[in-house]
């Protein structure tokens, strides 16, 4: 798809550049100083998705007060400093609290923070609607700004009902826009849209990393249906195309992954392959590596594992050029899997010593930001997972115990996992009790946590423990499994 190179319309306010930053940041490149940022983040817990582009477009004055997320970490990295000290404008001053007229947008950089439904009747006080409690909201938005009045409309349509997802966990996604009823074409798009599309991306990630995938799967199709209608109309720069060929990819991905993970493994091969479809338009080799990523991962899941280790390969390859050795690492874990279903023993321990020593090299400024759950906790539930294939029920909880201990309690859904790998792995083992203690803590975890993959392993430790009724906690647990609610 050719782009225009057409200059989208200007903002009435240009934006500032950010000098005070900038000296902050003093000789590391921005990569170097994204990859600080990140670290910071990590020293005081919170989640930040910071890159070279974030701290251009801060220097550049686009955006002109961070959310609350980067407020924290920028207010760690530096003690003592305020936000205007940092260079940015009072928040008080970017929260557009007072009603536009119908010809305004909003100025450069000013953040979307409104968590509160948009009534889709009102045009003209949608910007200025504010939720009192933003510090409890999971993740603060990501900040964008307005070219043009199509634009505003086109992100709002991602952005808001994130918000509204966040904060009702499981409630409406609503991330599409559909151009007919809005009674006017997709135009051509920019910036804004494109950083729309990568915070739905990320939204997206951060809900089904909490909730799992099934509340979510079939109210995400719609936003991947106007990230690709956004493609078609094309984008007002190379770079903006670009940029939206890549956040299109990512969110089929996504959605992929949600079906994938539902159980619905038609939809996820579909949207898979969709994703590499994209990525080898547009020449994307981090996408394409991240796309067979998921298709091995998928193809084992379904029985398939020669496929899952052709897949995994033809990811390593494409994943070459990217100098990223956890990216490399798991994908020779996914190798690995397909190793295990192939009952060649030899085959899955090599892949997976190649898994450990590349995971050993450590994080890098390379690494794709949608590794950020891959740390040591995925690295012994994979491992887990490929013992348990291969019938080493003992080595399998080992690995299993290990992912439960490391994992973040962020990721809800993944200790969930962690756990009913645990209690199957136990009760395929002999051990029917530590088996049943394993599926309550996971059981604890459903209220948060919906996910088929879940329930389904949890059914087969159910079934396994069946004829050890009598053993300790094993009758407490089948009783409560027994009085889950079916997934839909």
């Amino acid at each position: 798809m050719a782009s225009s190179t057409v200059t989208s319309a200007q903002s009435e306010r240009p934006p500032r550049p950010n000098l005070a930053f900038r000296r902050l940041r003093g000789k590391r490149s921005p990569a170097e100083f994204a990859a600080a940022v990140r670290r910071a983040a990590r020293e005081i817990g919170e989640r930040v998705s910071c890159d070279a582009r974030y701290v251009g477009r801060v220097e550049a004055g686009e955006i002109r007060c961070p959310n609350y997320a980067y407020e924290r970490v920028f207010l760690h990295m530096f003690p003592g400093r305020t936000l205007t000290d940092l260079g940015f404008a009072p928040r008080s001053s970017v929260r557009g609290r007072q009603a536009r007229t119908p010809g305004e947008s909003r100025g450069a950089g000013e953040p979307y923070e409104t968590y509160d439904t948009p009534d889709t009747h009102d045009t003209h006080n949608r910007h200025d609607r504010h939720h009192t409690h933003d510090r409890h909201h999971p993740q603060d938005l990501y900040e964008t700004h307005d070219n043009t009045e199509e634009s505003d409309v086109l992100r709002r349509a991602f952005m808001t009902s994130g918000a509204t997802v966040a904060a009702a966990s499981l409630g409406p996604l609503g991330l599409a826009f559909d151009a007919a009823a809005a009674g006017r074409p997709v135009r051509r798009a920019g910036t804004g849209e494109a950083g729309a599309l990568e915070e739905a991306v990320r939204r997206i990630r951060v809900l089904d990393d909490r909730h799992g995938a099934d509340g979510l799967y079939r109210r995400a199709a719609a936003p991947l249906r106007t990230a690709y209608a956004l493609l078609d109309a094309g984008a007002s720069r190379q770079a903006t195309a670009d940029r939206l060929y890549t956040g299109a990819g990512e969110l089929a991905i996504s959605v992929g992954w949600l079906a994938h993970d539902s159980g619905r493994f038609d939809d996820a091969r579909s949207h898979y392959a969709e994703a590499l479809a994209t990525a080898r338009m547009s020449g994307d080799a981090g996408l394409e590596a991240h796309a067979f990523c998921n298709m091995a991962f998928l193809a084992r899941d379904a029985g398939r594992p020669r496929e899952a280790v052709r897949a995994a390969q033809a990811a390593q390859r494409a994943a070459r050029p990217l100098g990223s050795a956890r990216l490399t690492s798991l994908l020779a874990l996914r190798e690995a899997g397909g190793w295990a279903g192939l009952a060649d023993r030899v085959g899955c321990e090599q892949a997976l010593v190649r898994a450990q020593t590349l995971f050993a090299r450590g994080p890098s400024d390379t690494d794709p930001e949608w590794m950020s759950f891959y740390g040591e906790a995925e690295l012994e539930g994979l491992e887990a997972q490929c013992w348990s294939t291969l019938g080493d029920w003992p080595r399998a909880a080992r690995h299993a115990r290990r992912a439960a201990d490391l994992q973040d309690p962020h990721f809800t859904r993944n200790l969930a996992l962690y756990s009913a790998e645990l209690a199957d792995d136990l009760a395929r083992g002999g051990r029917p009790d530590e088996a049943a203690g394993a599926g309550m803590r996971c059981l604890d975890l459903l209220g948060e946590v919906q996910s088929s993959r879940v329930h389904t392993m949890l059914a087969g430790t159910a079934r396994v423990l069946l004829p050890h009724r009598r053993a300790s906690g094993v009758s407490a647990f089948l009783d409560r499994h027994g009085a889950l609610p079916r997934p839909a």
